[in-house]
């Protein structure tokens, strides 16, 4: 690994100590000292399975850019969320699509490489894409929850993101799954359909499923296969 340039070592040395500070604030306040904080360096992210964080940081930050990853694999379901997040919220939707485009990829790598390599379907449709587009900031956003698998139990509010040298800000962390539903029950929120059809974690279609009951929430992401993530979070 590189040597930390001096601002990005200021950068780790912050990120460290919010995560401390901040872990018992309430994620608007997070997002609040965020966008104190970084600016138009802050970029957040959805997979737009629910709004809650693209509401949060419009009202944080309104106009906030809200990066969204357009692998070409999507549900409709997903891209009309997008669509209606765009529209409704007060956010600057930033669209990423990968450098080969489905029938590209196809061709070069064969049909329903998320069948045979979800591993470089995933880095090439969604990793990649991120750090394309995460380049030009120094912090970013996620809604990832720590009760939602193993693997992010411990997740702190705010992070130092190693693999890109930037600041990750994970301000509704500490949120449950009925955190999340009651929030946008009560400020009338866009959910993704496929919420309320069984569905408790969505990806790419093809690689989508309903979980098992009693498994947690991310259980039905590439069902059969060992595959918990997807890269983009470690």
């Amino acid at each position: 690994m590189s040597e930390l340039t001096e601002r990005q070592a200021e950068l780790k040395s912050l990120a460290e100590r919010a995560g401390e500070e901040l872990e018992e604030a309430s994620a608007l306040d997070i997002l609040r000292w965020a966008a104190e904080t970084f600016g138009d360096r802050l970029a957040v992210t959805s997979s737009m399975e629910e709004t809650v964080l693209a509401h949060l940081a419009s009202a944080a930050s309104p106009g906030v850019d809200v990066v969204f990853l357009d692998t070409g694999y999507h549900f409709a379901e997903t891209i009309g969320t997008r669509d209606a997040a765009e529209a409704v919220y007060k956010i600057t939707l930033i669209n990423v699509t990968p450098r080969l485009t489905v029938a590209e990829q196809d061709a070069e790598y064969g049909p329903r490489l998320y069948e045979r390599d979800p591993n470089l379907c995933c880095a090439m449709r969604k990793v990649e894409p991120l750090e394309r587009t995460l380049a030009g900031y120094e912090a970013w956003v996620t809604g990832i929850r720590r009760d939602q698998a193993p693997t992010r139990a411990n997740t702190k509010v705010v992070e130092w993101d190693a693999k890109r040298n930037m600041v990750k800000i994970n301000p509704i962390a500490r949120w449950t799954q009925d955190d999340v539903d009651a929030y946008a029950a009560e400020n009338g929120l866009l959910v993704n359909p496929l919420m309320q059809d069984g569905y408790t974690s969505i990806g790419c279609a093809p690689c989508t499923r309903r979980p098992e009951p009693g498994t947690d929430p991310r259980s039905g992401r590439w069902s059969g296969t060992g595959k918990v993530e997807c890269g983009l979070h470690g």
